[in-house]
């Protein structure tokens, strides 16, 4: 009742803000997988396998039907490929150094699509993003020499790069191929389970699949946690904010995707937050929000800000 009794513009932007903080909790319920056994290759394979029959039934609540079309299935495959890939490679940085500051790496995807879209599309670059650039990057170097009591390595700023990478190239690919025609819903399911065919082929060969141990049967929730917070509520909350205030206001309040990684890491995980790490999360974010701000990246981060189709489609 209270979201029905809200501004439109005050839910869009509430909605905006729980979107970006739930996916902010992917450490949260991730890390405690890890050392409770489970390697990142388990972990995503059921993170995958528990959200694709959910999508499926949202995607039949709204009526919407499950067949695609043959020239469909070389782009979905590829799309899986790269989403996997950026899964697999930010799961891996969370190995190698601390969470919060891979959290606000990875947030530097917009800046990589607007130079993805002016090297092969010859998309104008404007001097504001270039300046942009050039501040994330140095704020990506103060993370990277942030003190020694803070875990970086180069090793994991390479996979959160390549994570970041992966994700901006999927951005691009569904913009500019004909999948930017299949409702959105639909194109994430199947995404998701190319994913997971990857995964379950990664499992079969060696032979290896971790689950929690009889004693830990509770990290179960944290699988289930992973699934619903950072994925299901995160995406259905990002597709209600765009409905009420648009994509690049919803854009920009993902800065509190970063922001909860690096509240989770220090409250919970017991990271450091050195003065050099304060200033390279604000270099970063403040460039990120500027370029998104400016509107072209904004506009292409659309279809993939949101992760299922308006009410009405």
């Amino acid at each position: 009742m209270f979201f029905f009794d809200m501004n439109t513009k005050v839910k869009g932007y509430v909605l905006a803000a729980i979107s970006a903080a739930t996916y902010g909790m992917n450490p949260l319920f991730a890390l405690p997988l890890y050392e409770g056994g489970m390697d990142l290759y388990s972990v995503l394979f059921f993170r995958y396998l528990f959200a694709i029959p959910i999508l499926a039934v949202m995607l039949k609540m709204r009526r919407r039907d499950f067949s695609i079309e043959k020239a469909d299935i070389a782009p979905l495959l590829i799309l899986g490929i790269l989403f996997a890939m950026s899964s697999i490679t930010l799961f891996s940085s969370y190995n190698h150094m601390d969470v919060g500051i891979a959290s606000t790496i990875l947030f530097v995807y917009p800046i990589m699509v607007a130079l993805i879209m002016f090297i092969f599309f010859k998309e104008k670059i404007s001097k504001k993003t270039i300046v942009c650039i050039a501040v994330a990057l140095l704020g990506i170097v103060l993370l990277c020499n942030s003190g020694e009591r803070a875990v970086v390595s180069m090793k994991g700023v390479m996979f959160v790069l390549g994570s970041a990478l992966s994700y901006s190239l999927y951005i691009v690919f569904v913009n500019k191929s004909r999948i930017r025609k299949m409702a959105t819903i639909k194109l994430t399911m199947y995404v998701l389970t190319v994913g997971w065919l990857i995964f379950a082929a990664k499992a079969l060969i060696s032979g290896q699949l971790h689950t929690p141990s009889s004693e830990q049967w509770y990290l179960w929730f944290n699988v289930i946690a992973l699934t619903i917070f950072p994925t299901i509520i995160s995406l259905i909350c990002t597709t209600e904010a765009i409905q009420c205030i648009g994509s690049t206001p919803t854009a920009i309040l993902g800065v509190l995707e970063p922001v909860t990684a690096v509240f989770f890491g220090v409250i919970v995980f017991g990271e450091i937050l050195t003065t050099r790490i304060v200033i390279g999360l604000i270099l970063v974010i403040a460039s990120v929000t500027l370029v998104v701000a400016g509107g072209n990246t904004g506009k292409l981060l659309l279809r993939l800000r949101k992760m299922f189709p308006k009410k009405n489609k």
